[in-house]
């Protein structure tokens, strides 16, 4: 019964559809960008200042895979940036996905943090993301289309680190925002919203954690058998954006087993 076994298993199932990368001209996001580009999907690639090396990423999809994007600056905690990104995601065709990996590791020791450093982590590492997603979701349903969102916290979210509460909480809460926009947004015809927490990556802002030893006793310990690479998240990112996915409301941590094993 050669039907029992006749398994259906797109390939290439982003090509022509339009994401909007915000964010996405760093490591994890540069990963995610090749990964849809050289499947076909459509790019907008948000930065918050550094346009020059979004624009260099552009130009390299563009060249090895002849990718359609667009890259666009500006701090999505402002109206005018969100629409001003949505805006050029709509030359390319109807959005299907937001994957937003804006954030800041907010260091600042917390004994002596004050107010405007609590207020500036979570603009960063919250609103900013919040908005966004609220926005593009709001977009996708305007038009009609189902879609995924893909937001970004951390391991120190999902586990307890000491010293973290200035970049932990906001990104905590951004958890939960997401499960509450994925059961608003839900439904047949509905966008899906999840969020992926990397833990230590050769990327991002754990990059230089890393080049600095914070964390090789993790290795020393065996807590976890290497650092993570931004192709790690890259391929999760990509599953959470499957079109007809089943998975919405949901926070995969990325970070090699460090979270649920002992830590020294």
């Amino acid at each position: 019964m050669a039907g029992e076994f006749d398994f259906r298993f797109d390939e290439d199932a982003l090509k022509g559809r339009v994401l909007l990368l915000a964010g996405g001209s760093g490591g994890l996001g540069a990963a995610t960008a090749v990964l849809a580009g050289r499947e076909g999907a459509r790019l907008v690639i948000g930065c918050r200042s550094n346009l020059e090396r979004a624009r260099t990423l552009a130009d390299h999809l563009r060249r090895e895979y002849g990718t359609s994007v667009e890259a666009v600056a500006g701090d999505i905690g402002e109206d005018e940036t969100r629409r001003r990104y949505l805006d050029a995601a709509a030359t390319l065709g109807p959005l299907y996905g937001l994957v937003c990996f804006s954030g800041s590791p907010a260091r600042v020791d917390w004994q002596s943090a004050g107010v405007e450093e609590l207020r500036t982590s979570l603009e960063v590492n919250y609103s900013g993301p919040v908005l966004l997603a609220r926005d593009a979701a709001a977009r996708m349903r305007r038009d009609g289309q189902s879609g995924a969102i893909v937001l970004f916290s951390t391991m120190q979210a999902v586990a307890l680190f000491d010293g973290s509460i200035n970049y932990a909480a906001p990104k905590a809460a951004l958890i939960h925002a997401a499960r509450i926009m994925a059961r608003e947004h839900g439904g047949p015809e509905g966008v899906r919203v999840n969020v992926v927490a990397p833990g230590v990556n050769r990327a991002g802002m754990a990059l230089a954690s890393i080049e600095a030893g914070k964390y090789e006793r993790f290795l020393d310990q065996k807590v976890i058998p290497r650092y993570g690479r931004p192709e790690d998240v890259a391929r999760v990112v990509r599953l959470l954006l499957e079109p007809d996915g089943y998975v919405t409301g949901q926070v995969i941590t990325v970070d090699g087993g460090l979270t649920i094993r002992p830590r020294g």
